[in-house]
């Protein structure tokens, strides 16, 4: 007899249970009641050269009768690389018809990039790529995967640092979300009036597991500097080609100055085509608005 919702349901409390404690702080709920989460997973505890994260959304029907939807986020997974994972993972679906395989499905990831650490594969090589193209491809059960920066206070090296000591971190303000097709859009805001509060700011941002493990943190700022009757601005689209410099571009329409906005954007697997930048925005316009 098919296993009814509730059974299913049931099935996937306790799978989330069993990985949450198995995997910890690496094991983050991105969206409770969509059901999408994040693992981060690497080839050793200590210092990881190789580093992946497996994002999956599970569909009502998961685990007897359909799939767990899922993106592998690495920023040097592509190509090969990439099929040969994913047919992996496909093929122990196929043999495990029905049962729970997420834990299957990370130990799998982790032998591979274990695998990769002992070969003689070079440092991964990071750069960033959009995620979205503006056509879908159709395939709905591998989804188009995004590279995640590996560590995003790296990108963050060349703010200039006025000063040594550490300025005061400014409040942060959290927008409301707004979520179409499973994406997530929030966006965060913070008084600023040095490059080095900027950097305070994102490393704080980032300290969060949820931010952290979003798609895309896309940031600007301006800020204006009194002596030089000039603005200081900058902008970072992480992977989403041109949002940076919309979100910028936003800014200097509303004539705000002194603060930083960020938007995070959590990728739900159903591409949204141009009405991801009017999300992103639209978050930013509400949060400084407010």
């Amino acid at each position: 007899m098919a296993a009814s919702d509730t059974e299913r349901a049931q099935q996937q409390i306790d799978e989330i249970e069993a990985l949450s404690s198995i995997y910890g702080d690496d094991w983050c709920v991105v969206d409770e009641d969509e059901k999408i989460y994040c693992i981060k997973i690497s080839d050793c505890l200590d210092k990881p050269k190789w580093t992946l994260c497996l994002q999956v959304i599970l569909p009502p029907g998961y685990p007897t009768a359909e799939p767990p939807i899922y993106q592998l986020n690495a920023p040097w997974l592509r190509g090969q690389d990439y099929t040969e994972l994913a047919n992996s993972l496909e093929e122990i679906y196929v043999q495990n018809l029905g049962e729970s395989i997420l834990y299957l499905w990370v130990e799998k990831i982790r032998e591979v990039l274990i695998e990769k650490a002992q070969s003689s594969d070079p440092e991964p090589d990071i750069k960033k790529t959009t995620e979205e193209v503006d056509e879908d491809d159709g395939d709905d059960f591998l989804l188009d995967y995004q590279p995640i920066q590996e560590d995003k206070i790296k990108m963050l090296n060349y703010v200039s640092s006025e000063s040594q000591e550490d300025e005061e971190l400014p409040p942060i303000h959290h927008g409301n979300p707004i979520t179409d097709r499973r994406s997530t859009f929030q966006a965060h805001l913070a008084p600023v009036v040095t490059t080095r509060q900027v950097k305070r700011v994102l490393e704080k941002l980032y300290e969060n597991k949820k931010i952290a493990s979003a798609t895309h943190n896309i940031y600007a700022y301006r800020i204006y500097c009194e002596d030089k009757q000039t603005f200081l601005q900058d902008c970072e689209d992480d992977g989403e080609t041109a949002a940076g410099g919309r979100l910028l571009h936003l800014m200097q329409i509303l004539n705000v100055h002194n603060v930083l906005v960020v938007v995070s954007r959590w990728y739900g697997g159903i591409l949204l085509g141009p009405d991801r930048f009017k999300h992103i925005n639209n978050c930013a316009r509400n949060v400084l608005v407010e």
